[in-house]
């Protein structure tokens, strides 16, 4: 079968602190859930509860305001303790709402009462979709509602993309819930198609996972839309928009398809439009991906959001030792934590807890000229010169420091550990006219 994949650059990525991609275990419910009033890309929700209150599980406590911004619900039932700026990486503070967990679960235990969704019109599926809050899963959080109204503006045909990729082990949460949730992943992605006006989905899945390609297309074979299957490269960073667009166009071109505009979903987010429109449940929980050095017993974890970092790592056996460094995400791309007490938010892909000898410390040394960092670049740059030129200063002196897009490959390959993809992306979002 052929595999494509985007043309230049990129890295064959392992690591051994990362949990297996076999298994989920389901974390304790948390007795205090802090809850974010912004876990999305826009404005912060409106608080519509207040200090006292008694809410329920699944309970609509934050409306959206606008687009960008998407509903908020109680991830707990429990009262509602205190209202609170809260610290979500080590810059930004957002409203949250703090609930003591008590009384009885609407949803969790209880028999699920399931809605039929196949007679209703697009517009109605994209109203459930933002009405339960569901945005993008990782990322800067989109709501999914705009992601669909942005492509009923356009003329052009559009694809829905269903994103199985797995080029890096910081991927195993969306693998574990490929597994676990198969059918919430296939049935949110003919509802995501539907409610989009879809022409035609395609499933893009990694090499290596043929088997579950081939189980995705003979499952679909029944819809009412087209699908097809792209197998795609397993280096990383080829799970991102514009690695998988490249190796997209090159199937469409081999195909002979028309994709038109790409409306790209990873598993979680379809399995959270499923919840949403099949089932009307919020977003409520989501699988993540924990380990790092740090941590004694990495695994993925099924957790209500809110739950706070420091209970999640007790669910894996605690911290070997103090993290030198906590991040939201993978060690390549994950932002700063704010510390132990930030909550997992429906952004949350995953947390690692990395020891200091892992992060350097003082051994960053003088670039050798290696041209590592040029090689594995999937943009084509240069990571050195643009280094080199940051650090002399000047509002335009790194040239295409804008089109970098933080994957990292010349940090991991980089001999004398500079911060080369770190200096560049943040020199980027600094001077954001230098080009």
């Amino acid at each position: 079968m052929k595999i494509y994949t985007f043309p230049r650059g990129g890295i064959r990525f392992e690591d051994p602190t990362a949990p297996p991609e076999n298994a989920v275990a389901a974390a304790f419910l948390p007795g205090l859930a802090v809850i974010p009033l912004v876990q999305h890309i826009g404005a912060g929700a409106y608080p519509i509860v207040s200090v006292g209150d008694t809410v329920k599980e699944g309970m609509l406590i934050g409306r959206g305001q606008g687009k960008g911004s998407a509903n908020i619900h109680a991830a707990v039932p429990g009262r509602v303790v205190r209202m609170v700026s809260w610290r979500m990486g080590p810059e930004t503070l957002v409203d949250a709402l703090v609930i003591r967990m008590g009384g009885a679960f609407e949803k969790l235990g209880r028999p699920v009462k399931q809605y039929s969704w196949e007679d209703l019109p697009p517009f109605e599926l994209q109203r459930l979709i933002a009405e339960f809050g569901v945005v993008e899963m990782e990322g800067p959080g989109r709501p999914v509602s705009d992601m669909i109204a942005a492509l009923h503006t356009q003329e052009e045909p559009h694809t829905l993309v269903v994103r199985c990729v797995f080029d890096d082990p910081w991927t195993a949460a969306d693998k574990v819930l490929c597994q676990e949730r198969f059918q919430a992943v296939l049935e949110g992605g003919r509802i995501a198609a539907r409610a989009a006006r879809a022409a035609r989905t395609v499933f893009a899945v990694s090499q290596g996972d043929e088997a579950l390609g081939k189980r995705f297309l003979t499952q679909a074979a029944s819809s009412a839309i087209p699908v097809s299957l792209a197998m795609v490269g397993s280096r990383y960073p080829q799970r991102n928009q514009r690695e998988l667009a490249l190796a997209l166009r090159l199937y469409e071109k081999r195909e002979s398809l028309e994709l038109g505009s790409l409306l790209i979903m990873g598993p979680a987010t379809l399995a959270a439009v499923y919840d949403a429109v099949r089932l009307h449940k919020p977003m409520l929980d989501r699988y993540i991906t924990v380990g790092g050095a740090a941590v004694k017993r990495p695994q993925v974890l099924k957790v209500r959001l809110g739950t706070r970092l420091g209970d999640v790592f007790a669910e894996c056996g605690g911290l070997v030792a103090g993290p030198g460094r906590i991040a939201a995400g993978s060690p390549l791309l994950g932002r700063p934590a704010a510390g132990l007490d930030e909550p997992v938010i429906k952004t949350t892909t995953g947390v690692c807890a990395l020891l200091d000898k892992q992060l350097g410390g003082g051994a960053v040394r003088r670039c050798i000229g290696c041209g590592e960092c040029r090689t594995v670049c999937p943009v084509g740059l240069d990571p050195e010169a643009l280094y080199k030129r940051i650090g002399l200063g000047g509002n335009r002196a790194a040239g295409r420091a804008g089109e970098c897009h933080g994957c990292g490959c010349c940090e991991v390959v980089c001999p004398s550990r500079l911060p080369l993809g770190s200096s560049i992306i943040k020199f980027a979002r600094r001077e954001p006219d230098h080009v």
